[in-house]
Parts: C-alpha cells; structure tokens; sequence
C-alpha cells in the first residue's frame, strides 16, 4: 500500500489549478495502486503559522525536558512530521506567489524541517532522515516560466525537500495561467500524464 501526502498551499480553495493538478496526479498513483491511502493537508490552515520564539525553543528543548506548554506549541509541527515520516509519496501543490512559495508553504516547510527529527547535522555536514520518499511538485505560475531566473519557488523545494532526505523529485511544469489559462492547464495535465508514477512496493 501507498500512503500518498496532499500538501495544497493554495489559497482558492476549489478553484485553485495546482490543486486540481495535484489531484489528477493522485488520481493516476491511485489508478495504478487502489490500495494507496491519501492524506489531505492544507496548508492555509489556521492551526499552522509561522515560527515564533517559543516554538523553536520547543524544537530545541529534548522531547523528555518539554512542558506541557512547550508540547503543545509544538503539537501542529508534530502532527505534520509524523504525516510526512507515514508518506512514501509527497505531492506538493504550489502555485508561485510573487516568484516564490506561498507564506503558508514556508510555514509548513519551517513547521517540519525539524532537528534531529527530519534532518541531523554531521560533522560532514547535514544528512536528511526523510529518505526513500518520491516527491512531486506541481508549480503553477501565471507567467513565469518554471525554471527561469525568476523562478524563486522550483529550487527553493527541490534544496528544502532535499535537506531532509527527499532526493527523487519530479516537478510538473504548469506555468502559464494568467497568459492562457485552457491552454496552460492542457499542458499541464499532459506534464502529468507524462510523469512516472511510483514503483509500488
């Protein structure tokens, strides 16, 4: 069985087109694997926001020392670690805001890239604990061209999902919507037919 993580970070809603891209992605995983199990996590939640003092020190306070407050600060971030440690399949829709990811994104990126849990430093450096993952990430822009120089959002997943030990990682090109939306949500299904799926364990 697949277990398959949905991080939307959009904030349409239904309307979004990453998330309708994603979607029809995991409705091929799925297609080929019935057994796969999706667990759906939105990123615009409210219960996830961005780092504040006493959730680092909480992060940085060992597990057994933590209070009862400091576990649930942290309880949101746990909660998402223990969804993606579960995934062996990571689907991240991602429109691009403003050249980059959406601030809900990046909260959820800061809320799991945690020490010693998804990711340890070495003395040759860090190595991510999150390995044997596939990742897949849906960029969806309304005119810049994935890739390009202004293209913040693309590199910045790949070195984040990479930090923590998700090496294999395809990115679905669905740029264009402002510029031709039928067009661009063409392309990108294409782009997701296109896409190797998973070996199913």
């Amino acid at each position: 069985m697949t277990n398959i993580l949905h991080v939307n970070a959009s904030v349409n809603g239904e309307n979004s087109n990453s998330r309708h891209i994603a979607s029809k992605l995991i409705e091929r995983i799925v297609a080929a694997d019935p057994s796969a199990k999706v667990v759906e996590r939105d990123a615009n939640d409210k219960a996830i926001s961005a780092l504040t003092g006493e959730t680092v020190g909480a992060f940085y306070t060992p597990e057994e020392s933590r209070t009862d407050a400091q576990k649930e600060v942290i309880a949101v971030s746990d909660k998402m670690v223990a969804e993606l440690q579960a995934a062996d399949v990571l689907v991240i829709g991602a429109p691009m805001y403003n050249f980059s990811v959406p601030s809900t994104l990046k909260a959820w990126v800061d809320l799991i890239a945690r020490v010693g849990v998804t990711f340890k430093y070495t003395e040759n450096g860090a190595v991510g604990l999150l390995g044997g993952k596939k990742a897949y990430v849906v960029v969806a822009t309304g005119g810049v061209p994935v890739n390009s120089p202004a293209d913040f959002a693309t590199p910045y997943l790949k070195q984040v999902l990479g930090f923590v030990g998700i090496s294999e990682v395809e990115v679905i090109d669905a740029s264009g919507f402002a510029v031709n939306a039928e067009e661009a949500m063409q392309r990108a299904i294409a782009n997701v037919e296109a896409v190797a799926l998973p070996s199913v364990a």
